[in-house]
């Protein structure tokens, strides 16, 4: 059995990667490690945009899976129960990554690993390599990845590559209205308290012409999505 994973707290890329993988691998089952940030969770439960088809991962024969496919993410820290599989005999791993080394790196069988602003841009690349086409739905959930690992492609990692991908998801009929209404985030209260405390508590130094801002904040119970 084939399994197409990425990490836990699943964002639009993580999702739009599932997808793309899907493409390459048509026999390979979705499943998500585990919860998905509250952006993604809304999106399932209130679009008609794309329905992808997934599996709980209790539903999943770990002892079955033959093939472990992991997009946006190659740490063992980070694909929940899938960890247990990694390294077992009879089991191949291909990685789709775009994050830099960590200590805590899986090793693939496959590995195709690029620093591009979004891991979807570099499936993408594969798809188009390959000639292999996606309709404007696809193309609409593929740039939703690539918009929001980007920062809308204003972030310093966005590549040139991020921006070819995303004229190319123009073309295939990506819907930008969608784009703007899903990657538009309000802060929730508790939020901007937190960051208030993070601008606060910042110190800014110059290290080699690049200035690099430190800042320290703690809160007494959980506050989601604060990557936002």
């Amino acid at each position: 059995m084939d399994v197409i994973t990425t990490h836990l707290n699943a964002d639009f890329d993580g999702l739009a990667s599932m997808l793309a993988a899907k493409k390459l691998y048509p026999d390979g089952v979705l499943v998500f490690p585990g919860s998905q940030e509250r952006n993604l969770r809304d999106f399932f439960v209130h679009s008609t945009l794309y329905a992808l088809e997934t599996e709980r991962i209790k539903n999943i024969d770990l002892q079955k899976v033959t093939r472990l496919i992991l997009v946006d993410t190659r740490q063992i820290s980070r694909i929940g129960k899938f960890s247990e599989i990694v390294g077992k005999p009879g089991v191949e791993v291909h990685i789709y990554d775009h994050h830099p080394p960590s200590p805590d790196d899986i090793r693939g069988s496959l590995e195709v690993i690029e620093e591009v602003g979004s891991n979807t841009t570099l499936l993408l690349r594969l798809l188009q390599e390959r000639e292999i086409e996606i309709s404007p739905d696809e193309a609409t959930v593929m740039m939703l990845g690539i918009y929001e690992d980007t920062g809308n492609l204003i972030f310093p990692s966005a590549k040139e590559d991020d921006f070819k991908a995303a004229g190319y998801l123009v073309r295939k009929g990506a819907n930008l209205n969608i784009l703007s209404n899903v990657i538009t985030k309000e802060l929730t209260a508790e939020q901007v308290f937190l960051l208030n405390d993070l601008i606060q508590s910042a110190s800014r130094y110059h290290v080699h012409g690049t200035e690099v801002v430190i800042a320290q904040a703690a809160s007494d119970r959980y506050i989601g999505d604060i990557a936002v």
